[in-house]
């Protein structure tokens, strides 16, 4: 189970106990230490005291389920199997440090054994060791990789790959991209410039998708990233790595009710296989501790 010690906090909070003040209170300091914020917080568990009165519960344990369905309004998973037979580019972003490149490759399996033909762009230009890490995961996985040496332009590196993948007949590029540079305003233009390039290929709306990849134990963190690059392209959905019973999970609501973003994946572990397609009743399942 994801989220075990937060579950199993938010579990024995819910069990045996009265509805009163003191209840009240410390699901509050629980949901803040978990990651879900103040504000969120406040509204959760003031929707939690309207619902007890207005429902004349006095049980603790009658406010779980409740509770599960005020967060799963935030929550959404999002099927991004792109269409066989026309290119689709999927732009991977992220801060360094949160697996990114390594989720990319996650990727490339998952979808070349759905059937695709997959190729990588070496977008992250910036850091001799991102394209050399991309390089060396192709190799393992036997697929095409576009790259250029570091210090090139990452527009023209995805420029080239879309170019080679619609004369070889590939259904979707992964493309990585810069996770940091001297100042967020240049990282944020280079982002917003092989936004641009990807349109003016071609690549339709609804083959083009944005996804921000984010350690799952990093909490606040998280929701500050994911605001941070969705202000310069406009994102599609976050994958979540390190998605085990070390994380919180809490940021993921506030990062459903503030910016409205899905979640595509999650990263299980280190192998190539260990992602799998979000879950939401298993997430909601894992973070309040009750059983599916």
């Amino acid at each position: 189970m994801f989220f075990r010690k937060f579950g199993e906090k938010i579990k024995t909070l819910f069990g045996g106990r009265k509805i009163n003040e003191e209840f009240f209170e410390e699901l509050e300091d629980t949901l803040i230490e978990g990651d879900l914020g103040a504000r969120l917080t406040d509204e959760i568990v003031q929707s939690l005291r309207d619902i007890a009165k207005k429902e004349g519960l006095t049980e603790a344990a009658d406010l779980q389920s409740r509770m599960r369905d005020i967060l799963s309004q935030y929550v959404r998973s999002y099927d991004a199997l792109p269409p066989k037979g026309e290119l689709s580019v999927f732009m991977i972003l992220g801060v360094n440090g949160v697996g990114k490149t390594t989720t990319i490759a996650k990727m490339a399996k998952y979808y070349t054994q759905k059937g695709l033909r997959v190729l990588l762009a070496a977008g992250d230009t910036f850091r001799a060791a991102a394209v050399d890490q991309l390089d060396i995961h192709a190799e393992r996985l036997g697929m095409r990789i576009v790259k250029q040496k570091m210090g090139s332009d990452p527009g023209a590196v995805v420029f080239d790959a879309i170019t080679s993948a619609q004369a070889q007949g590939d259904d979707l590029i992964l493309a990585d991209t810069a996770g940091r540079m001297h100042n967020k305003e240049n990282l944020m233009k280079e982002l917003q410039k092989m936004d641009k390039v990807i349109k003016a290929k071609g690549i339709s709306e609804e083959n083009y998708r944005k996804f921000l990849v984010i350690d799952a134990t990093t909490g606040q963190n998280g929701l500050q990233q994911a605001m941070l690059f969705n202000q310069a392209v406009r994102l599609d959905g976050v994958i979540l790595t390190k998605y085990d019973s070390a994380a919180k999970g809490g940021a993921l609501v506030q990062i459903g009710r503030l910016l409205d973003l899905p979640v595509v994946f999650v990263c299980v572990g280190e192998k190539y296989d260990d992602i799998r397609p979000f879950d939401k009743e298993e997430y909601l399942s894992s973070l309040l501790g009750l059983d599916r």
